[in-house]
């Protein structure tokens, strides 16, 4: 349901169409996922609705896609969802929408991946892409993730409390190690590129064992490129990390990576909080989530607990 209380349906998506969109209003329409923030519905087999749903600030994220993703887009080496229309509220729908591309795959969160060198490659060369300078006109980030890592420890402190409460981290002492070297490593000094921010698991899609699209980018906005660093230890299998830290360019210095490393362990904490949720049946919860975050935080982990 969204805000305004009025149900999404394929009837409902097909109604705002033939009002704003009429020569798109007869292809087929099909529930495609519920996000986080957004509703996605299939339009035909290669366009999406993507409709504001659970949260107050969806529709200034949708605003955002639409404005500034076309123009990334192309110098993107994976496939991304590109905003075709926008929808202006109405009577039938007060919040805006956009129809975008629709990007095939299965969330890594569903199907992770396994060819380990490939998906590396595939990752490395996406951030690689998407990391330039970004204009000074560029969106502020959501939550704080445009901004230092030193901004969060409030955060770290009450998931790790609750993950630990939970008894889903079995080494607190080895992540709160791994977030202590993240911030006190000197901060990001070089231009703000442009960032994704919102790039774990089910925000990128996998096939044949590798990445094939990346979705959601409605937190867009610019900063450390540590924030998107952090998502190697999420996405990718064991032993993996090094190899996508070399194919990265322009390369990230130490610092960088211990600042990433931060951003892991905290994007892992939530996950892992998210997934718990979601195995307890509770509103907001994704059960799919908590594997590949228990998984990332054991590879951040390993090596604070070798040298302990």
């Amino acid at each position: 349901m969204t805000h305004s209380g009025i149900e999404v349906t394929a009837g409902l998506v097909r109604e705002l169409l033939r009002e704003q969109h009429p020569d798109l209003a007869d292809r087929p329409v099909r529930l495609g996922a519920r996000g986080w923030d957004n509703q996605v519905w299939r339009l035909g087999d290669d366009l999406a609705v993507r409709l504001p749903w659970a949260t107050a600030d969806a529709d200034a994220l949708v605003r955002k896609e639409h404005t500034w993703v076309p123009g990334l887009a192309a110098g993107l080496p994976l496939p991304v969802p590109v905003p075709q229309r926008i929808g202006e509220p109405s009577e039938r729908f007060p919040r805006p929408w956009i129809v975008t591309t629709w990007v095939p795959g299965t969330p890594a969160d569903r199907a992770p991946a396994t060819r380990a060198g490939a998906a590396a490659d595939g990752l490395a060369a996406f951030l690689s892409a998407l990391h330039r300078p970004a204009p000074e006109d560029a969106p502020a980030g959501r939550n704080g993730r445009d901004g230092p890592l030193t901004g969060h420890p409030d955060g770290f402190a009450r998931m790790l409390a609750s993950a630990v409460g939970l008894g889903l981290v079995p080494d607190p002492d080895a992540v709160r190690a791994v977030w202590e070297d993240a911030v006190a490593a000197p901060a990001w000094a070089g231009p703000a590129v442009w960032l994704h921010a919102d790039l774990h698991p089910a925000n990128v899609l996998t096939g044949d064992g590798a990445f094939c699209g990346v979705i959601d980018f409605g937190d867009l906005c610019a900063g450390d490129p540590a924030c998107d660093l952090a998502t190697a230890w999420m996405l990718l299998p064991d032993g993996a990390v090094e190899r996508f830290h070399r194919a990265y360019r322009p390369g990230a210095d130490e610092a960088t990576r211990r600042r990433a490393r931060g951003w892991a362990v905290l994007k892992s904490l939530a996950c892992l909080l998210i997934g718990e949720a979601g195995v307890r049946g509770r509103p907001g919860g994704k059960p799919t989530w908590g594997p590949p975050a228990l998984a990332a935080l054991e590879q951040l982990t390993a090596s604070v607990r070798r040298a302990g």
